[in-house]
């Protein structure tokens, strides 16, 4: 190992604040060693050549190949005169051999001061052991970091003939409120956000493929709308005025579409100041799809070759198994209107119902309703408690009714109902979607409804939109539109059961 010639990090004592355990301070105390030996615990690089992946996929025995490696020791067996040990990388783990002869005695020294957690630089060749495994025979190792907290490291005995592994980092909130440590000690962790990225990058390729240009839209709103959702309100303080984080950007994009582009999408995150569970944080990430001269239908047929697309990408099938279920997303995909779903799937009958009557129908199925809600509530929390569990295979539910949607297009031929679709997957919403409301007259008097629904109690009743109504004016070409839970569809394609296992540093209640 080499000195740093730069100035090492002094020996010291920990904070106070720190709380030490026998491990803990033993570590400390390695650490004080080695900055007393006049060697930096912490230099600031490496020379870095090569990965755990890359060399055991082009390892040949007849040429072994100089590399220079880093990560962190994951295993470590301390012997006499040579010691091995596992370090792991981003891409995996790799054995090395360390030999008293070959890097020195004081080198070998040092090395005895190091522990599993520490990040180390290695140089030397490759070879394979005599067991058998691709190993790297270190010539040079330079200690990169010193771990000062012991790293919770699974061990496995033989019981009964069976392997039984104990001593896990396996409790779900610990793990959240660490991810840090999640992702050093459970490799499996690492895939599921590998994945996530490759998801949006296909997403981004499929989208810009088609012409559509990405954008980027305001987070800070003067006025939050595009859903109906509870916002979190901040303050600015230079221009002494109340902002809101955003729960959609559906009103700037549509904005957009009215300024000329043709098909407009943003990656974005939203805040809804709301309950948290398996399937909702109050920051999440979704992506807004908007394209001129297209309408609802059309956009199904986009979201069905989009997933399946998807899946195939990283998956290699057209399948996925989600909550415990095995699903097909080879189109097409089912389509029942809302009406249709409960009918088939509660024998009710909704449609033409009063609210007094769809109050009957919620209390005969035994729901109890706040009785501040009205009819488009009624029909949610009827479908939301009695039909939506149950839509396992992908099926788009459609044509909801027009006071449920107040920013989608009346339906060319059906009374009463707008042009909306979701599509439902293992019983949760993946996307929402409307042939979008351009009559400015029209939008103006659903937004003023929803501000009387306000005056109700309602408080996720959407607030009436004075510049936005101003852009509609000037002319919104026909428009198709899409909003996909980036969260949710990760969840979906990668098989986990909650959305903290797709989100790096979900929201937990304080410690």
């Amino acid at each position: 190992m080499t000195k740093e010639q730069a100035q090492h990090t002094p020996s010291q004592e920990p904070s106070q604040a720190v709380t030490l355990n026998d491990q803990m301070k033993r570590r400390f105390e390695e650490r004080n060693h080695l900055a007393e030996a006049g060697i930096n615990p912490y230099p600031y690089s490496f020379d870095v050549t090569a990965n755990s992946r890359s060399i055991i996929d082009s390892f040949q025995d007849a040429t072994p190949e100089e590399v220079s490696i880093a990560g962190r020791i994951m295993t470590i067996r301390k012997m006499g005169k040579a010691s091995f040990f596992h370090i792991q990388d981003a891409e995996g783990r790799i054995q090395v051999y360390l030999k008293r002869d070959d890097v020195g005695e004081a080198s070998y020294n040092t090395f005895k001061l190091l522990d599993i957690g520490d990040i180390v630089g290695v140089s030397g060749f490759t070879f394979r052991t005599k067991t058998g495994e691709i190993s790297v025979h270190a010539r040079r190792f330079e200690l990169l970091s010193k771990s000062l907290r012991p790293i919770p490291v699974a061990k496995e005995k033989e019981v009964d003939g069976q392997k039984v592994v104990y001593d896990a980092f396996s409790d779900r909130e610990l793990r959240y409120r660490q991810r840090y440590v999640d992702l050093i000690v459970n490799p499996e962790v690492r895939d599921t956000f590998i994945r996530r990225t490759k998801i949006v990058a296909f997403m981004r390729t499929f989208f810009s493929s088609n012409g559509w240009l990405e954008v980027e839209t305001p987070i800070l709103q003067p006025i939050y709308g595009g859903a109906a959702a509870r916002p979190f309100t901040t303050h600015h303080n230079a221009l002494d005025m109340e902002l809101y984080l955003r729960i959609a950007n559906e009103l700037y994009l549509k904005r957009l579409i009215v300024g000329g582009f043709d098909g407009v999408y943003e990656f974005a995150k939203d805040f809804r100041n709301e309950g948290i569970d398996r399937f909702h944080n109050p920051e999440f990430t979704q992506v807004e799809l908007y394209v001129a001269y297209k309408d609802y239908v059309w956009m199904m047929e986009l979201v069905e070759e989009l997933l399946n697309k998807a899946c195939i990408e990283v998956n290699g099938q057209e399948s996925t198994t989600f909550l415990g279920n095995e699903i097909s997303l080879k189109p097409p995909f089912r389509r029942l209107t809302i009406a249709d779903s409960i009918k088939e799937y509660t024998g009710m009958e909704i449609r033409g119902k009063s609210e007094a009557q769809l109050r009957d129908i919620a209390k005969d199925l035994g729901l109890e309703l706040d009785p501040k809600i009205s009819s488009g509530k009624i029909i949610d929390e009827i479908f939301g408690e009695f039909v939506e569990p149950k839509l396992i295979q992908p099926t788009f539910i459609t044509d909801y009714p027009e006071e449920m949607s107040p920013l989608a297009k009346k339906h060319r031929s059906e009374p009463g109902l707008v042009e909306r679709f979701e599509l439902i997957v293992g019983g949760k919403e993946v996307c929402n979607s409307f042939s979008e409301l351009n009559d400015p007259v029209i939008q103006r008097e659903r937004l003023e409804e929803q501000a009387r629904l306000r005056q109700r109690g309602d408080d996720e009743a959407m607030i009436v939109d004075e510049d936005f109504l101003r852009a509609l004016e000037y002319g919104m070409p026909p428009c198709a539109g899409l909003g996909i839970g980036i969260d949710r569809m990760v969840m979906l394609l990668t098989g986990q059961d909650s959305i903290r296992d797709v989100i790096f540093f979900p929201h937990l209640k304080p410690e």
